[in-house]
């Protein structure tokens, strides 16, 4: 049995304006640790809800959410702000980096966060992220003035910082043009193939969620079927 990295017990959630809704009907679902998984599903079915859910971001749900095999659900903000700090890295469609600060320094911005490592030790950190991507010669340009394939590159460097268990992608390749969305998936597969790293995306492009270890289809807050690729 592989270990699990994300677990979901019987999430339910609703929208309450103007009246109850529910978004996401009663989910189960697991994570192992090492696996590339893609949510797909029509725009409005809840993968997106789901995605900020199991993030711990989202906390209005019923059902629990275990991350390590820790209860992650009921716990303080103070809690699971530290849990996201250690445990989950995100790279969304669009990458947020601070335009004025270096690549360098927005990789290395949670890791002061986290306050686990000495400035120097996150620096060094960053800068071996930056070079695992191939953009350490970037490293010390604003990010602004990197092409937005590089930026990318460079907000799942900043994702990676703290060694988390698990990388959550919102539309990670939304943005980019088919020759970076291949070096995109390329960076991910080899997170999870020689890393281990566990990978959670929701996606539209249907080559990027063909090629991941297992594809999780939903429909009006539901999941219909995963489908499991034979490594």
């Amino acid at each position: 049995m592989a270990d699990s990295a994300l677990k979901a017990i019987n999430i339910t959630k609703f929208f309450h304006d103007p009246v109850d809704m529910p978004v996401l009907k009663n989910i189960n679902l697991d994570v192992h640790k090492g696996e590339f998984v893609s949510i797909v599903g029509k725009s409005g079915c809840g993968k997106s809800t789901l995605l900020y859910v199991l993030s711990t971001m989202d906390t209005d749900y019923q059902g629990s959410l275990e991350i390590n095999g820790v209860l992650a659900t009921g716990k303080s903000l103070n809690d699971l702000a530290r849990i996201r700090n250690a445990s989950i890295g995100f790279v969304f469609q669009f990458h947020y980096l601070l335009p004025d600060f270096t690549c360098l320094k927005n990789v290395m911005i949670p890791g002061l966060r986290l306050g686990k490592y000495s400035n120097k030790e996150v620096e060094a950190r960053a800068y071996e992220k930056l070079k695992m991507f191939g953009v350490e010669d970037q490293a010390l340009k604003n990010a602004n003035k990197l092409s937005g394939g590089q930026q990318q590159r460079v907000a799942i460097a900043r994702a990676l910082i703290n060694d988390p268990t698990i990388i959550m992608g919102d539309e990670p390749t939304g943005n980019l043009d088919s020759k970076n969305t291949e070096i995109v998936f390329d960076l991910f597969q080899k997170l999870s193939k020689e890393f281990g790293q566990t990978i959670v995306t929701v996606t539209h492009d249907e080559d990027f969620a063909q090629r991941s270890d297992r594809i999780i289809e939903m429909a009006d807050g539901e999941i219909l079927m995963h489908h499991h690729k034979n490594k």
